[in-house]
């Protein structure tokens, strides 16, 4: 492989001044955008040897033809140049956002001469204040139905209104109280102004302003003995506070923050955001990022907040995330600059400064790990649903096989993991995926008693498993295990070419011929073949690198938690055979010492003080603990399937 790209520019040519860099194909289109404190030392990043390079940022260098860059002044102008860059041109190894969804907004136009309240999906209403978004369009209108009670403005559309105008006859929401009726005059059109731009600022977050107001003026109302006026006052706080009551109080009642948590892996990134206004939740949004460079969380965070508040949302006066980003003073400075552009269209004083900043603890701490958690599920639940779609999942079939350069589909695909606690307690997993889809019922655990490293565990795990490929169909009585006797499609092996190159030695020592073999590199941007100098690159976001990364994190998953299994198991079976103790007893020494290393790293004064343990029952829990450290054939060398940690496989193989 050549160290570098034949294109790259010398080294004194390139400024040391920030700037904005766009990598080009040969047909001149713009495939990456960034931005550089010092264009030099950030360029020179991508020059290095090509075998150096991360594998998606190599796939671009290889893709590009040529690289040119702006100077600009400051940090601050790099960072908006490379903003309007990333909107104009769209280069697709930048970050890409996949919400293509338009969230429902509460919006009230106070640049109309008679303001209106609306349900809408479009931002571009002029002179318009936004509140939102939200997620369900029904919660909007329950929560709009119940502030009309208080803040009767008008929600007509411009031809309901036109009528009421010329025949002189307002529409039911004036007849029944849920407008003020400023169409008919029975109210001047400034008085309706105002009342829109108190519903505006109570849903901007002075609730307790209007509601202290509204009981002030209902116990005026009832000791001037006007009982009618003082119950209408009575039903609009409790419709107020009905409103208030659909969203949680978490914060302050003057905290205005947008709260992000991020989830990421190598492929795809969820983002969760929470939009807080008067210290409640006034609205929540969600979208899915694809990745195509490996990003540091930092950069991620800055992606997402540009992407977040563009030409038509604005920022608050705070935004937590989960990490600071290299030149977040200048993010800051970019965010308050959006601030001031959208207080002014709003018609609002003062322009104020947008904070970034990270919450470390108290209750926007706890507000971001919930952002935090639901991102993780809805990276989770977005990449199940991708996995579980037919059509995905035939897709990521066929590019599989093309990838792979196999005879017939992977139909049936085994992905083999190994698993180990500093190297001890070895254990390894297989799963098992037909058609796409995980069949748990056929997921196996091996145990390996003795093993040199994971090349000679990968060995005998795969030499125990094609053992049985020519079994033959078992009694009726056997189904529970007939899969194991099927050929796979494919095998799959945790790790690189010295793994598969023990799996490959493995199949030819049994005589397997006909099975395809790959191995998973660590960080899944790659697959290798037996005998192949060259990984096999899988697409960016194409459905067979996720069914790929599906198989290794399930096989992962399945070899942690039997291993887990296996050393509780391990502490019971060897505590079983002193006099006087029983699984309770075994139990409550767990709860006391907290884990099963503090439990064997315990004194017999130690174990003594537990309730329960006298100092001869405690000498000997530790006697058999210390025996249990020098016995290593106390662990098992059956392969056991998913159902039973103890139930044999068919043929039961010797490790």
């Amino acid at each position: 492989m050549a160290e570098t790209v034949s294109w790259r520019p010398r080294t004194g040519e390139i400024p040391v001044s920030p700037g904005v860099y766009r990598f080009r194909d040969p047909r001149g289109r713009v495939l990456y955008v960034g931005k550089a404190k010092n264009l030099r030392a950030r360029l020179s990043n991508y020059f290095q040897p090509l075998r150096a390079l991360h594998d998606r940022t190599r796939r671009m260098v290889l893709t590009a033809a040529s690289v040119e860059w702006t100077v600009v002044g400051t940090e601050f102008e790099a960072l908006q140049l490379e903003y309007s860059w990333i909107k104009e041109f769209s280069p697709p190894f930048n970050v890409q956002f996949r919400d293509d969804k338009s969230y429902p907004y509460l919006a009230i136009t106070m640049g109309d001469e008679v303001p209106r309240v609306l349900i809408t999906r479009n931002r571009k209403l002029k002179g318009a204040r936004y509140f939102g978004p939200y997620t369900k369009v029904w919660a909007i209108r329950e929560t709009l139905d119940l502030m009309l009670k208080v803040f009767p403005v008008r929600s007509c559309s411009e031809t309901t209104y036109k009528r009421a105008e010329q025949t002189g006859r307002p529409c039911l929401l004036g007849d029944i109280g849920k407008c003020a009726a400023p169409c008919v005059g029975r109210i001047p059109k400034e008085a309706h102004r105002d009342l829109a731009g108190d519903l505006a600022s109570f849903m901007g977050g002075g609730d307790q302003r209007f509601r202290g107001d509204l009981t002030r003026r209902m116990q005026e109302a009832s000791a001037a003995l006007n009982f009618e006026e003082a119950a209408r006052l009575r039903d609009a706080i409790g419709a107020m506070d009905a409103a208030l009551s659909k969203t949680a109080v978490v914060l302050r009642d003057d905290v205005d923050t947008d709260v992000f948590g991020i989830a990421d892996d190598e492929l795809a990134a969820a983002v969760q955001q929470f939009i807080v206004r008067g210290g409640r939740i006034r609205g929540t949004r969600s979208w899915v990022v694809d990745k195509e460079l490996d990003l540091p969380l930092g950069e991620l965070v800055e992606t997402v907040l540009r992407n977040a508040y563009d030409e038509d949302v604005y920022p608050p006066r705070e935004v937590l995330v989960p990490e600071l980003p290299d030149d977040a003073d200048e993010l800051a400075t970019w965010l308050s600059q959006r601030r001031a552009v959208g207080r002014e269209n709003e018609g609002l004083r003062g322009s104020g400064r947008t904070r970034i900043h990270v919450a470390e603890r108290g209750e926007k701490a706890q507000l971001a790990e919930t952002a935090a958690r639901n991102a993780a599920q809805a990276l989770m639940l977005y990449k199940t649903r991708r996995s579980a779609d037919f059509t995905a999942r035939s897709q990521a079939i066929s590019d599989l096989q093309e990838a792979l350069g196999l005879d017939e589909a992977p139909l049936r695909i085994e992905c083999f993991d190994v698993s180990h606690l500093s190297g001890t307690n070895v254990v390894a997993s297989m799963v098992v995926f037909e058609d796409g889809l995980p069949r748990k019922d056929q997921y196996r655990r091996f145990n390996v008693a003795s093993t040199t490293d994971d090349t000679d565990s990968i060995y005998q795990v795969l030499s125990r498993r094609v053992a049985h490929l020519d079994d033959e169909e078992p009694a009726p009585s056997e189904q529970g295990a007939t899969r194991f006797a099927y050929r796979p499609n494919l095998l799959l092996v945790d790790g690189g070419q010295p793994q598969v190159a023990a799996a490959k030695r493995a199949l030819d020592d049994a005589g397997v011929t006909g099975v395809a073999l790959a191995g998973i590199a660590k960080r899944l941007e790659e697959l290798w073949q037996p005998d192949s100098d060259f990984p096999v690159i899988l697409p960016r976001n194409s459905d067979a690198l996720f069914l790929v990364q599906r198989l290794r994190d399930e096989a992962h998953r399945f070899a942690i938690t039997h291993q887990r299994t296996r050393r509780k198991r391990d502490i019971g079976s060897q505590l079983a055979t002193v006099p006087g103790l029983g699984e309770a007893r075994v139990k409550q020494l767990l709860r006391h010492f907290g884990s099963v290393a503090r439990l064997r790293a315990a004194t017999a004064e130690d174990v003594a003080d537990v309730p329960g343990f006298g100092p001869v029952l405690a000498a000997a829990v530790v006697e058999r603990l210390h025996e249990g450290e020098q016995d290593p054939g106390t662990q098992e060398a059956e392969d056991a399937p998913a159902e039973s940690v103890t139930a044999a496989l068919p043929g039961r193989a010797a490790g």
